[in-house]
């Protein structure tokens, strides 16, 4: 143990940086900078270079007349987070806003000071730098229900066409599924190249239990999958490189890198007219001749929208910030994915991997030489499932099964005590034993959560971290889910794919906390939760889409921000429901729908497909 443990703590300063290099060459130029350039009068300002703002700022500089200025609070991406396995060195460091959320009363139990690490990136290309780079559409339940909610043009059938506008798909297609796919789009989508052999016992388990193994993009998704990635050639493919680095090149579009913006500007119409931001240590202001456009994230563009008095009139009162608007849904309907990820099973030695060995010379090699091994994917899941558990529509499902190919406690705590906050003490009691043992774990996540939390503001400082109250469990339907969500888990693992082929056991340990209750009842399962379940990291709703009838929407079906004028949000902010899913590649979604809103309401062509 002692070598890897070392190897581990001079990765990031050492070999990291000195493989990363090669890799560098192969990917290019990355300065995207044009501070330089930096004017005061543009077209379309763009808040924000993540997910969404990197397609905005690409697909708006296809019209050569207008200007476009995009302002990035970060910098460039770190060279480590090219490397798919390398992506929780990225959580809590230099490309990270290292976000908390508030001390949770239903949740985090477990962890230190009863609050979790929320990361969200800060770097062009946003979270889609940092994340585990997974593809996951959602369901067109998701989009149908929308578009019922009083969003016009946000059905299934309506933004269909733009995942495949946005999609260059790699991965392996069959007579049925080629169709639902695009080709020669921005962002590239690959199977990934190298599976644990415990993936294949996950999949025939699922069979087992009579599912179909599944392409996850289909419109009524249910059943078992291996995991497709947001890589080329099994390096990350961010927004960055899938849109800024071809446009980069554009007179029209200026880039700024760490611009942190802290106001939006309005003249006495209540027009957005420019931004105020901080820039090489210096106080700046841009101006827009059309629209601003915020694109910060579910957590910041509330967040600037409140600092410059657009939000609850009343909160904004309370931080003597003036009001220009009273939107009362700014910052509310904070929706997430509650994730338990402790539920952990040993296997016999051979089945899969050590998270430590990702700093062996082997593995690294195999990467550099090849783009082969435990590498090319995150130390995270390898296969998901989405299982019928409860009632309802049976093709809608509340829970997503993610099966990674290791027990958290894999690495003795050292990177992912950290990374999920978990107290020292209790991983170090609970998980005894599991430390550099081959065994998987199979993390329930609620698809469709019934609980709301908030955004709002610490100060009326710009530089101060918002408030993130996840209220994780507020609602007592979502803990019920939860529950069969691991009942299901224990059934899966049942399997004889599992079971027997390899030798699976639980980890049965009564978790301290909870022994005041019958061992594995529901009564224990709800304890359990409330101790170990930590976010997978899928922030959205904060800047709700819906009709001028509810009075908690804080866009149009235009995205527009209601009471003010020249300003939207594009974002996973504007969802008025969260997906069945990971968040990214529908954020990437709704930014190519709206950059064709914009064009068709300025009168600028668009792209047809």
């Amino acid at each position: 143990m002692t070598s890897h443990l070392m190897v581990v703590r001079m990765l990031p300063v050492a070999v990291l940086r000195v493989m990363l290099l090669l890799l560098l060459k192969e990917t290019g130029e990355h300065n995207y900078d044009a501070s330089y350039r930096l004017g005061t009068h543009y077209d379309f300002i763009i808040v924000g270079g993540g997910s969404a703002g990197s397609v905005l700022a690409s697909r708006l500089s296809e019209i050569a007349k207008w200007k476009i200025l995009l302002l990035e609070a970060g910098g460039t991406p770190p060279p480590e987070s090219y490397v798919p396995g390398f992506n929780q060195l990225l959580l809590l460091g230099d490309a990270d806003w290292s976000y908390y959320t508030t001390p949770q009363k239903n949740s985090f139990q477990g962890f230190v000071d009863h609050r979790s690490p929320y990361p969200r990136g800060r770097t062009i290309g946003g979270s889609s730098v940092i994340n585990s780079i997974f593809y996951v559409r959602g369901n067109r339940r998701d989009y149908d229900n929308w578009e019922a909610l009083g969003n016009p043009g946000w059905g299934y059938k309506d933004v269909f066409p733009y995942f495949k506008k946005l999609e260059d798909y790699r991965g392996r297609v069959t007579k049925d599924t080629a169709f639902i796919h695009g080709f020669g789009g921005p962002l590239s989508v690959e199977n990934k190249p190298w599976r644990t052999k415990l993936l294949g016992g996950f999949l025939k388990a699922g069979k087992q239990l009579g599912y179909n193994i599944i392409d996850p993009s289909i419109p009524d998704p249910i059943g078992f999958y291996e995991i497709q990635l947001t890589t080329r050639n099994s390096i990350r493919w961010s927004t960055a490189e899938a849109y800024i680095k071809p446009s980069a090149f554009r007179p029209n579009l200026d880039v700024v890198l760490n611009a942190h913006v802290t106001q939006i500007l309005f003249d006495n119409h209540k027009t957005a007219v420019g931004v105020r931001f901080l820039h090489q240590g210096k106080l700046k202001s841009a101006f827009a001749r059309r629209e601003v456009i915020l694109c910060a994230g579910a957590i910041g563009s509330p967040q600037v929208l409140m600092l410059s008095g657009v939000g609850p009139a009343t909160h904004l009162h309370q931080h003597g910030i003036p009001v220009v608007a009273n939107v009362p849904g700014v910052g509310n309907n904070l929706i997430d994915h509650p994730y338990l990820s402790a539920l952990s099973w040993t296997v016999k030695n051979g089945s899969t991997y050590n998270s430590l060995d990702t700093a062996s010379p082997e593995v690294l090699r195999q990467f550099i030489h090849n783009r082969d091994g435990p590498l090319t994917f995150g130390v995270s899941n390898e296969g998901y499932a989405w299982p019928v558990t409860g009632p309802g529509d049976p093709y809608w499902p509340e829970v997503q099964i993610a099966f990674s190919p290791y027990v958290i406690a894999n690495d003795f705590g050292i990177v992912s005590s950290h990374i999920f906050g978990i107290r020292k003490d209790l991983y170090q009691r609970y998980f005894q034993g599991l430390g550099g043992r081959e065994g998987f774990s199979l993390g329930p996540f609620l698809t469709r959560p019934k609980s709301r939390g908030s955004v709002t503001l610490n100060s009326a400082n710009p530089l101060d971290a918002p408030l993130i109250d996840t209220n994780y469990f507020e609602h007592p339907d979502d803990i019920a889910a939860m529950i069969r969500g691991i009942k299901f888990s224990l059934k899966l693992a049942s399997m004889p794919a599992l079971k027997y082929d390899f030798d699976a056991v639980f980890h049965d340990r009564v978790l301290q906390e909870c022994e005041h209750e019958v061992p594995f009842s529901d009564q224990y399962w709800e304890c359990y939760i409330k101790i170990f379940t930590g976010t997978i990291y899928h922030p959205c709703g904060t800047c709700k889409m819906g009709p001028p009838t509810d009075p908690y929407s804080v866009v149009d079906d235009q995205l527009r921000v209601r009471h003010v004028r020249g300003l939207r949000v594009i974002d996973a902010s504007i969802m008025p429901v969260i997906t069945t899913g990971n968040l990214n590649a529908p954020t990437i979604m709704i930014a190519e729908k709206a950059a064709d809103m914009i064009k068709l309401y300025w009168d600028a062509p668009i792209t047809t497909f």
